[in-house]
């Protein structure tokens, strides 16, 4: 049987995001105090910008990651709902000091993805690269494959796809999101924020940066994120734990990050030992009858 992937529809197709939490800061102060919270620079984003960031406890451990939109009037932080209960309190835990305002459930996300996209994206908004739209904001994650985040209701006739694939092009992509089964374990670097250009070397001082800085200046990082693809008869979850074979055992490495499944195919995204091999074979613990394998990420890994 060969492998199925998740594969973009074969037309522009709209993607419901409900699987996704926006957290909004506004006031005077919004920049200057996210700048000292998170991995990313904010201080270097012009309206119509968007990163992708951390947000890292004292010892550099993330709380969650994040994409990060800047308009004219606010900064939106994209993130899974479940890391919200620990680490929006964190996040505001120091905004009493400061001219700003966070508040939860900001606006409405929707995902465009299909062959043709980027030239219905330019017929319908006018844009060609990630910019700002009427009450939002429009965000090319790929070609032909677009974010679009407003504070009204998106009015948009065009066919339904599932929200699954769309998470499933994500896994694809190498791009993580950070569950609660996760949170404090990982550093940055550890999810690849810092090949998608989600982490700042030169910004200055934030929580958890020591620790940043050490995983690159000092090499004291030996793990990050990749994507396996296989087959698996039982249902997958976030947080689920990886064996990797080593001879005629196997031994546990790693939890799955995020899964996309589609009858007996997988696809997943894990944080792994930065030195496995390219032919190794991993199984999901609870089921010894599954199979895994790497698959090569989009972007290269110096860091």
């Amino acid at each position: 049987m060969s492998l199925q992937t998740p594969v973009f529809p074969a037309e522009p197709t709209l993607f419901p995001l409900t699987d996704l939490a926006i957290t909004s800061l506004t006031g005077a102060d919004r920049v200057k105090y996210l700048q000292g919270q998170v991995t990313c620079d904010v201080n270097a984003l012009q309206p119509g910008q968007s990163t992708l960031g951390g947000h890292c406890d004292a010892k550099g451990k993330l709380w969650s990651d994040f994409r990060l939109l800047c308009l004219s009037d606010r900064l939106l932080m994209l993130t899974k709902p479940s890391v919200l209960a620990r680490q929006l309190p964190e996040l505001k835990k120091f905004a009493v000091f400061a001219k700003v305002e966070i508040a939860e459930n900001h606006g409405q996300a929707v995902g465009v993805a299909g062959q043709g996209t980027d030239e219905w994206m330019a017929a319908r908004f006018d844009v060609s690269q990630t910019g700002l739209i009427d009450a939002g904001m429009a965000v090319q994650i790929e070609a032909d494959r677009w974010l679009l985040v407003s504070e009204q209701p998106l009015t948009i006739d065009l066919p339904a796809g599932s929200e699954s694939l769309w998470w499933g092009l994500d896994i694809k992509a190498g791009i993580p999101h950070l569950e609660a089964v996760h949170q404090g374990e990982y550093i940055p670097q550890m999810l690849n924020l810092q090949a998608l250009d989600g982490i700042s070397f030169t910004k200055g001082c934030y929580m958890g940066q020591e620790t940043v800085a050490r995983a690159k200046y000092r090499g004291a990082n030996n793990r990050a994120l990749f994507v396996l693809a296989g087959t698996a008869s039982e249902p997958v979850a976030c947080g689920d734990a990886l064996e990797i074979q080593l001879g005629d055992n196997w031994r546990r490495s790693g939890m799955v990050l995020n899964v996309w499944q589609q009858a007996d195919q997988v696809w997943i995204t894990a944080v792994l030992p930065k030195d496995t091999e390219a032919d190794a074979r991993f199984r999901f613990k609870q089921e010894e009858a599954s199979s895994l394998a790497l698959q090569a990420l989009p972007y290269s890994l110096t860091e």
